[in-house]
């Protein structure tokens, strides 16, 4: 009897060392590997200990909130002191799918990478706490690229997209009324940060300007949750990569509208910045071959078109001779439309409704071109700007 009274207790304390107020199945069955026992069901079979599916309190740990009062649905609801006690159990964690389900992402079979994703691996598989900044085009890979070095890796992966609604509770969490009772509920940023995932802020230019909150949470320290008063410790392997299509100090030509100039303070906790371009030509080819064919419509002349096309609109662009630029994103849609229809001016006419009339047509003249064998040197050498068809002067082709 002794002997059990020890282990339990020896149990207990390994529980409170983790220093998290909950643990997982997971961490439970890793204590008992410890203790050399088969299991604990004294302990996860005492519905006082359940605080969700799966999901056990760690006994006398704090986890109960300071804040007397939050707005709920425009009602004052007062919220229970730190330490009280409700039907025998203090105020519990709500388990979300991000505590439950497999973080790791699954590896896309089509992808194929290029720029910077050799260093992305060497980040996220350091499992060091290495903040970085991905700006670039939208529909050039800069969120899938993360995505897909975690999952070579298998490294969990929480990825969150910012909203300019998006606050300090969506992030870290919040309490919340479940069945007349407030319970905890971690944000994304807290579920990475206790897991030791990858946590990928998508468009962290389009957020509240106000994002003071992650400034703590950049850093790689403990960071608090005010409402819960609790200390949260990331986990070995938490890092964050934040992706933008502005470098975090706002958009000037309007393409990016929302978007937010970031505060310098927040931007220094960054400790690279990587800009993201599109694809090389070849690249882009095998991108779009592949896509093609798990379409069910391998056309390697096609995606060789339809990459020249882009290539040639993006060089376009750039010399400021057009408004828009045709997105790997966008080639990706043009073969998914062609696997669905099966004709190739349909499938880049409806991929195109998205521009105004004049755009459009231009770039479906100019595919027309590409589509008659014209490369990107002799499409180049012209002149090339997107007028009014009675504006445009004899000779030039409209782009």
């Amino acid at each position: 009897m002794s002997n059990k009274i020890e282990i339990r207790e020896k149990f207990k304390s390994l529980l409170i060392a983790t220093g998290k107020s909950t643990v997982t199945k997971s961490e439970i069955k890793d204590i008992c590997s410890k203790l050399n026992i088969s299991g604990a069901q004294w302990f996860t079979k005492d519905i006082g200990n359940r605080v969700g599916r799966g999901l056990y309190k760690v006994p006398n740990s704090s986890s109960a909130p300071v804040a007397e009062m939050i707005d709920y649905n425009a009602q004052v609801i007062p919220m229970p002191k730190q330490n009280e006690v409700k039907s025998g159990n203090r105020i519990s964690n709500v388990t979300t799918d991000l505590e439950t389900e497999n973080l790791v992402p699954a590896v896309y079979k089509n992808y194929v990478p290029f720029g910077n994703f050799d260093d992305l691996l060497s980040i996220i598989g350091s499992k060091k706490f290495y903040p970085i900044f991905i700006t670039g085009h939208s529909g050039n890979g800069k969120t899938m690229s993360a995505e897909q070095a975690s999952a070579k890796l298998k490294r969990k992966f929480v990825c969150v997209s910012m909203t300019p609604e998006t606050d300090e509770s969506d992030l870290l969490g919040n309490f919340v009324l479940i069945n007349g009772q407030m319970e905890w509920r971690d944000g994304p940023v807290t579920v990475a940060a206790r897991q030791g995932a990858v946590l990928c802020i998508d468009e962290i230019d389009y957020g509240a300007q106000n994002l003071s909150c992650l400034q703590r949470v950049l850093e790689g320290k403990p960071f608090l949750l005010k409402k819960k008063n609790e200390l949260v410790v990331p986990a070995e392997g938490f890092t964050i990569i934040a992706t933008a299509n502005t470098k975090g100090k706002g958009s000037d030509d309007g393409r990016y509208m929302f978007t937010n100039v970031l505060n310098e303070a927040f931007l220094e906790r960054f400790l690279n910045t990587y800009e993201q371009d599109w694809p090389p030509v070849k690249v882009e080819q095998k991108i779009i071959k592949k896509e093609l064919e798990a379409n069910g419509k391998a056309d390697d002349e096609f995606a060789e078109k339809l990459v020249t096309w882009a290539d040639v609109i993006r060089k376009t662009f750039v010399e400021g001779g057009v408004d828009e630029v045709i997105s790997t994103r966008r080639l990706v849609h043009i073969s998914k439309t062609y696997g669905v229809f099966g004709n190739r001016m349909k499938a880049i006419e409806l991929c195109l409704n998205r521009f105004d009339d004049d755009t459009k047509m231009s770039f479906l003249d100019l595919y027309s071109k590409v589509d008659a064998g014209a490369n990107t040197e002799t499409l180049m050498a012209q002149t090339v700007d997107i007028t009014l068809p009675e504006q445009q002067p004899s000779g030039d082709i409209q782009i």
